[in-house]
């Protein structure tokens, strides 16, 4: 699929705030509400875009999120990828080349949770050879300019 400058201008908008109305992007680019209103549907029935609710994990409770680094035996790649992505604590799988062969964003309630998670469920997946775990301590900034929740102590220092 094509994208022209106003599908691009049209993406923006509703990177910033999917609830963005129509009328106001039409406006924004001098175009009717009608053809704002075409091109996000053919953009969503071609799968370019998907208007999705970015979350903050904190404030739903999730205090324990991971970034985890997997390796597989590689003829196993495709169908632990495929497993570790039906599990529901993942929010974020993807390939990559380097140290790992997975990453995998995990949203856990708690340290308890987490462990759990990694040794009865990841750990389990046939061809997980390691993994590498990091606790994300303070998210500084979310995709497409969604804001992270920023713990403050009385002091007014942030703390977690």
């Amino acid at each position: 699929m094509s994208l022209d400058q106003i599908d691009r201008q049209i993406i923006r908008f509703l990177q910033r705030d999917g609830r963005t109305p129509y009328t106001e992007i039409a406006k924004q680019l001098g175009v009717s509400e009608g053809t704002v209103r075409n091109r996000v549907a053919r953009l969503t029935e071609s799968q370019t875009i998907q208007v999705v609710a970015l979350i903050d994990p904190y404030r739903l409770g999730f205090d324990a999120a991971a970034i985890i680094g997997v390796s597989v035996d590689p003829p196993l790649i495709e169908a632990a990828a495929e497993q570790i992505a039906r599990f529901p604590e993942v929010s974020y799988l993807v390939l990559v080349s380097g140290m790992f062969d997975l990453i995998v964003e995990a949203l856990c309630r708690d340290r308890e949770h987490l462990a759990t998670f990694l040794n009865q469920s990841l750990h389990q997946v046939p061809g997980v050879k390691s993994t590498q775990t990091f606790v994300i301590l303070r998210t500084y900034k979310m995709a497409y300019g969604a804001r992270p929740t920023i713990y403050h102590s009385p002091a007014g220092r942030a703390d977690e």
